[in-house]
């Protein structure tokens, strides 16, 4: 039996328990025997027959047994009991993208569902919402993470493949021979969408880690497989390419392999103006010898160029900027952002309390955070009354009291209307710390029609953030027809932020719009729109579509310290 057979087994056992709420000590102790098995150079069966795995750390008595009784059985008794207990279905509704054993329980406690099936149709039942900690996107996720399984091709989400190739990197890294094993290609380039996944492990021993990669449960279908890659078809419906290279060939291959295509050749051009030959396996003189890279940076330096990080490898421009300026633009990074300026709490459609996301934001170091909750006429998300918009307030103002290291600014996202204007009154507005408007119905307006609509709400002198401008859906809807530019020059007449939303599924506005909204001097507001805690985690795709876009840190409005932040809101028109 492989080793990396035994360490899934054990994975699959602490997943089972976690899902069932069984001692946490208990299922700790199981991944890290996953781990520990999975790392070992000697396979575990000869170890164990020489009596010297009860010496492996991380092996104790109850492990060994486990392990014995595999060896010997092939078969572990406690895993087919758990196997026989819990439906087998639930294990896929367990390997779905954000899911997992605690949420697979959730939705089995309360929707019983058993597989994909059931929970297809409990989501598009909208019933996942109702379930505890979840919510609608999550229960959009899992709607279209289900279709993703059975439509079996096209591009993936962002979101989904950077999930995805945590997992396999988790499963692949703790392998015997791997130094080292990251994303690349369009992930490592934080793209909005994917048409596959990129892996580039350092080892001198591929063939051992492909047989071990070949056998993830989740490897359904091997397309291709050379001397130093494989590319597989998986069970998640997405292609994956794993490309290994040795400890001093891994640099030029990961540049390589990050891309884009076009800016590699733009490498490879100045490159041979040199007199030199950029291959994936290193950076060739004309005497035939290498020279030495340790980093990619090295490269870079060899050519008389800065490190240009994978966000700007695009061709657009990156690499005449940075031979004219000897450097890289000083782009926004996730360090730089200060607070949350859009989050839904459980007064409308979000599923967290307001100190749940207060100690959310705390733990992240935010300084303030601002709580923006949906207007009246969202029925469907639980639109604030005016009344309850009003207690809300007043109840942001107990919770500031109990605080010196945070602010919570008390605010709205209001609706736009479809014939123009905001969806609460102005006399309500004037109170709020914050003002996003945003379009949230009647997508179907002609392009003049919705310029003007949103064009309303930038003249607005309470409104202070236009959100998700395009109101588009990758993959689920396309934007509606708006002028973006006469918007973004009306927004920087009227002293308007705009929006990125860092949601996965919106990511709107795009890089292109962000880079324009930059040209006409506006300041942007990188947010996460969360509607649980575990949305609150997405501000780095909101910063990733920034970098991508050329924005500094000036550029970026929730970049700034509290008091300056109060001031910037509190000029409203100019």
């Amino acid at each position: 039996m492989q080793n990396f057979e035994i360490a899934w087994a054990f994975r699959e056992l602490a997943d089972l328990l976690e899902f069932k709420g069984e001692d946490f000590f208990k299922i700790r102790a199981y991944r890290r025997a996953a781990k520990v098995i999975a790392g070992l150079n000697e396979p575990v069966e000869l170890l164990y027959r020489q009596g010297e795995l009860n010496k492996v750390p991380g092996i104790g008595k109850n492990i060994l047994a486990k392990i014995a009784e595999m060896i010997n059985t092939g078969r572990m008794r406690k895993l087919d009991e758990l196997r026989a207990e819990i439906p087998p279905g639930v294990l896929e509704i367990m390997d779905l993208p954000g899911i997992g054993p605690k949420r697979a329980s959730l939705l089995y406690e309360h929707l019983k569902v058993a597989g994909l099936d059931d929970l297809e149709k409990m989501a598009r039942e909208a019933r996942v919402r109702a379930v505890p900690g979840l919510g609608a996107k999550t229960e959009q996720d899992i709607i279209r993470n289900i279709e993703m399984l059975r439509r079996r091709s096209g591009r993936v989400l962002l979101g989904i493949a950077r999930e995805i190739a945590r997992d396999l990197v988790e499963f692949c890294k703790d392998l015997p021979g791997v130094k080292r094993i990251e994303p690349t290609g369009s992930v490592r380039r934080w793209r909005e969408t994917v048409g596959d996944i990129d892996l580039l492990a350092m080892t001198d021993d591929p063939e051992r880690l492909f047989s071990s990669f070949l056998g993830h449960p989740r490897v359904k279908e091997t397309l291709a497989r050379e001397e130093d890659r494989v590319k597989v078809f998986t069970w998640w419906g997405v292609t994956v390419e794993l490309l290994a290279a040795p400890p001093e060939e891994y640099w030029p291959a990961l540049l390589w392999s990050t891309g884009s295509r076009e800016h590699y050749r733009q490498l490879q051009s100045l490159a041979r103006r040199k007199g030199l030959e950029l291959t994936r396996y290193g950076l060739q003189r004309e005497d035939g010898k290498f020279l030495l890279v340790q980093a990619e940076e090295d490269i870079y330096r060899h050519l008389g160029l800065p490190f240009i990080p994978p966000e700007l490898r695009e061709n657009r421009g990156e690499i005449e900027f940075c031979l004219k300026e000897g450097r890289v633009p000083r782009l926004v990074q996730l360090s730089h952002i200060k607070g949350d300026l859009h989050i839904h709490t459980d007064w409308s459609d979000g599923v967290n309390s307001l100190e749940q996301i207060v100690a959310c934001a705390r733990k992240k170091g935010y300084q303030y955070i601002a709580v923006t909750d949906h207007s009246r006429s969202l029925k469907i998300a639980r639109g604030l009354s005016l009344e309850q918009l009003d207690e809300q307030r007043r109840f942001i103002e107990k919770i500031n009291e109990k605080y010196d290291d945070i602010r919570i600014l008390s605010g709205i996202e209001v609706d736009i209307l479809p014939s123009g204007g905001l969806d609460c009154p102005a006399q309500i507005l004037k109170r709020l710390d914050v003002v996003i408007a945003s379009v949230h119905t009647k997508f179907n307006l002609d392009r003049r029609a919705m310029t003007e609509r949103i064009l309303s709400a930038v003249k607005d002198e309470h409104v202070n953030i236009i959100g998700h401008l395009t109101g588009r859906l990758l993959g689920q809807r396309e934007a509606y027809p708006v002028d973006v530019e006469k918007i973004l020059a009306a927004a920087g007449e009227y002293g308007k932020f705009m929006e990125i939303n860092s949601s996965p599924d919106r990511l709107d506005l795009n890089e292109e719009h962000a880079r324009l909204a930059k040209e006409y001097g506006l300041k942007m507001v990188i947010s996460t729109d969360a509607h649980d805690l575990r949305r609150m985690d997405e501000m780095p795709y909101g910063v990733a579509v920034a970098r991508r876009a050329w924005l500094q840190p000036e550029d970026v409005l929730n970049t700034l310290e509290l008091a300056e932040l109060i001031k910037m809101l509190k000029t409203k028109n100019k």
